[in-house]
């Protein structure tokens, strides 16, 4: 039951000290802001932690509380200064997805597995899953309050800020009655709505506008116009000024058209593998899609990497979804 699931996490906490805290690589808004409300609580109940992820802070999150302290691995392959045996995983689908931190793990390190995407496999000791939440940090608020500590606007925030990036500003189909409860909770305790949806859902960069510019220019379509994608590369990136943030929300162009049921966004990088994003209008599961190909996510929103040549992969996925919407 969901209410033990949340003593036997809090439990984890209370009973240990010194965490790592890490979550998925490319960390998106709820990823970071977990990782730094789980900072936070490890805090306020006086407990050493050490937050890293393997790619840096997306610059556009780096207001929340003390994110300059998420330590990164960008590029970096030598030996981690120390190794760590209780690590929290935040917002990975699967053990994979933390990248290179888990070099940080101990080998004998035990794991609480923080997580609400229905893909996720309960690869740690403990596992804080549920399936039906819109963030991980819906979540993080209930383990906030099964711990007694009460909101301030820090955590509020990046509670706030999670919820807001994984329902697209409480648009998408996850957006619940409780999730709107816990929202109207963190702008009582001094939110700053309106700001935020400003800086994470509105604002573009230079760089962002000119790579939507070259992806839509090559939108595509299925013969039945029921599936569309677009595909940008490393050197889009580079020629743009743009980074891997600024990708982010460009799968929803091709989905967004009407009449399509699956939009895709195939990212190129280098010549080495092939990132895909996909989005479902409700007839498929893209979740499904994505765990064939070796990745995983939601049943609307889902992702898997390939190593294989672009026109390869832009082949065997659209082939796939194909066949998922004509059975239908």
């Amino acid at each position: 039951m969901w209410a033990n699931a949340l003593k036997e996490a809090a439990a984890f906490i209370r009973e240990r000290d010194d965490f790592l805290i890490v979550s998925h690589v490319q960390p998106d808004g709820d990823a970071i802001s977990s990782t730094v409300a789980t900072g936070w609580l490890l805090e306020k109940l006086g407990k050493k932690y050490t937050m890293l992820n393997e790619g840096p802070v997306p610059s556009r999150l780096r207001f929340l509380w003390n994110s300059s302290d998420v330590l990164t691995m960008e590029g970096d392959d030598s030996a981690p200064p120390r190794q760590f045996r209780n690590v929290i995983c935040v917002d990975c689908a699967d053990y994979s997805r933390v990248g290179r931190t888990k070099s940080w793990f101990a080998e004998d390190a035990e794991l609480l597995n923080i997580d609400h995407h229905p893909t996720n496999d309960g690869f740690g000791r403990v596992n804080l899953m549920k399936f039906h939440a819109a963030a991980t940090a819906e979540i993080l608020f209930e383990l906030t309050e099964e711990l007694g500590q009460s909101l301030d606007v820090d955590i509020a925030t990046a509670i706030y800020t999670g919820l807001l990036t994984d329902t697209g500003g409480f648009r998408y189909s996850n957006t619940s009655p409780f999730v709107l409860s816990i929202a109207s909770r963190l702008l009582e305790a001094g939110v700053n709505g309106p700001e935020l949806a400003e800086l994470l859902l509105e604002r573009m960069t230079p760089g962002q506008l000119q790579i939507i510019q070259r992806g839509l220019s090559r939108l595509a379509y299925s013969s039945d116009q029921r599936i569309s994608w677009l595909w940008v590369t490393s050197e889009d990136l580079e020629e743009s000024g743009a980074t891997n943030e600024d990708l982010e929300g460009l799968v929803n162009y091709p989905r967004n058209v009407e009449g399509v049921e699956v939009g895709m966004l195939f990212k190129q990088n280098g010549t080495a593998s092939v990132k895909v994003s996909l989005r479902s209008a409700g007839k498929v599961n893209v979740a499904a899609v994505a765990q064939h190909f070796g990745g995983g996510g939601h049943v609307r929103a889902a992702g898997c990497r390939l190593t294989e040549p672009l026109p390869e992969v832009i082949r065997q996925v659209v082939e796939y979804v194909q066949k998922a919407l004509d059975e239908q």
